[in-house]
């Protein structure tokens, strides 16, 4: 009898102990601070310029705003000889190296953040050594300068995380200092007033980072809102367009079909050829009418109904502007040229783009007045809807949709191949430019063709 032994791979690590969650906090805080102080901790990252176009620089003179983008820069070497004037002032070692321990860490900040902080941990200990002043530890006067504007420079060119690493460092090295290792027995820390003075600043530092990203996230935010309201007013437009495209198109479309059906009973005797050629008629158009149906159809919302009334056109203007009156708003219209029929998809536009125009005027120059121009020409259609400044600006009200209105018009301009411009005159009105272009009908044959 033959024995077989069967051996279990156990995989790596299935066996251990599950880590406790106090170690994945001290694995996590170690990892965050190889990654903020310890990481490429000299890399070099220079100090850009001030904006030249904020609300203080943009009214300074010319030269004045040139000047004003190094001013960071100029801080920062004022913040490095203030330190170096308190460490060789009264100083108890050669004062020319103190000054250049304190200076060099506070100057370092405009190239290499992370590692002027190091610098300044490092420097901090030789100066209190070499300046042989016992009663100045921890920190001498210039370390004391030095470090805490190494600390505001640095937390504000960094995360806000980054700022608690370096005051955990630093209180560290004061709590080892203050241990037995330097003279507090006689003369007392200034630890406490370190630890204190760069909370209070390095707080200042983290509660303006945060509401820095809050201003830019809300602005964001904001600026997507915007674009996501103007697509949705597009599309809106649009929709409402094809709805009225469909109503249009399909009633000519059905007009075709009735008429191709009866026109071989208006012949008496009609040839073949002539029923075939209006059955075919018929079943195109009746063909074209199913496939408008079924893709334009698709833009209806499910409580929508087609209207029972004709669209409006051109003809209708005058009950538009006696409604707009009776509103408030006195308004006259001009007509040039020979007035003639368009297509009905045209004349259905003209007449949205002047009813929008005169809402617009209502809503954001109450008490103006307005004038509707429409030029019939040989190629097209004009309009230009103008109306006057409000007589008492203060009546006038905030509207969230403003310029809404005008993407609707474009929008229309656009589907009709036309021309639209659209903005203030001199006289603080506002007007609407328009050109719907027509095609020009076949032309007639001369008498002497016939």
């Amino acid at each position: 009898m033959t024995e077989t032994t069967h051996i279990q791979s156990t995989p790596p690590g299935a066996g251990a102990e599950p880590r406790s969650p106090e170690y994945r906090v001290a694995v996590d805080s170690l990892r965050g601070l190889r990654q903020d102080l310890i990481h490429d901790a000299f890399a070099y990252r220079p100090l850009p310029g001030r904006r030249t176009d904020g609300r203080f620089a943009r009214r300074l003179p010319g030269r004045l705003r040139e000047y004003a983008a190094w001013a960071p820069h100029a801080l920062i070497v004022a913040a490095a000889l203030i330190s170096v004037a308190f460490a060789t002032v009264d100083s108890g070692g050669p004062a020319a190296l103190m000054g250049l321990f304190c200076a060099v860490p506070v100057l370092l900040t405009m190239v290499r953040p992370v590692g002027a902080f190091w610098a300044s941990m490092v420097s901090t200990p030789v100066v209190a050594v070499v300046g042989s002043r016992w009663f100045e530890w921890p920190w001498a006067a210039g370390s004391f300068v030095s470090h805490l504007t190494v600390l505001t420079v640095v937390a504000m060119r960094t995360r806000p995380r980054t700022a608690g690493w370096m005051w955990a460092l630093t209180a560290l090295y004061a709590l080892v200092a203050d241990s037995g290792i330097g003279p507090t027995y006689m003369y007392g820390s200034n630890s406490g007033a370190m630890m204190i003075i760069s909370a209070l600043v390095l707080l200042c530092v983290t509660v303006r980072h945060i509401r820095r990203d809050a201003v830019q996230e809300v602005t964001a935010q904001q600026t997507v809102t915007a674009h996501e309201r103007s697509r949705r007013t597009l599309l809106e437009e649009r929709t409402t367009i094809a709805r009225e495209l469909h109503d249009v198109v399909a009633h000519h479309m059905s007009v075709v079909a009735i008429q191709a059906e009866a026109a071989p009973y208006r012949v008496e005797n009609p040839p073949p050829e002539l029923e075939k050629a209006f059955a075919t008629i018929r079943e195109n158009a009746v063909a074209a009418l199913t496939e408008l149906r079924r893709v334009l159809g698709v833009v209806r919302a499910e409580d929508y109904e087609a209207p029972d009334a004709p669209q409006p056109t051109l003809a209708d203007l005058d009950g538009l502007l006696a409604n707009v009156r009776d509103a408030g708003l006195a308004v006259d219209k001009a007509v040039t040229g020979a007035v003639r029929e368009l297509p009905q998809g045209v004349e259905l536009s003209a007449y949205r783009i002047v009813q929008e125009a005169l809402s617009n005027t209502l809503r954001h120059a109450p008490g103006a007045t307005a004038r509707v121009e429409i030029g019939y020409v040989l190629g097209g259609l004009g309009l230009r809807i103008v109306n006057g400044p409000p007589p008492n600006p203060s009546l006038i009200k905030p509207s969230p949709g403003a310029g809404h209105g005008i993407t609707g018009m474009r929008e229309r301009v656009s589907m009709l191949g036309g021309e639209m411009t659209a903005g203030r005159t001199d006289d603080e009105g506002y007007e609407v430019a328009v050109f719907l272009p027509v095609a020009l009908p076949d032309a007639l044959p001369d008498e002497g063709d016939a």
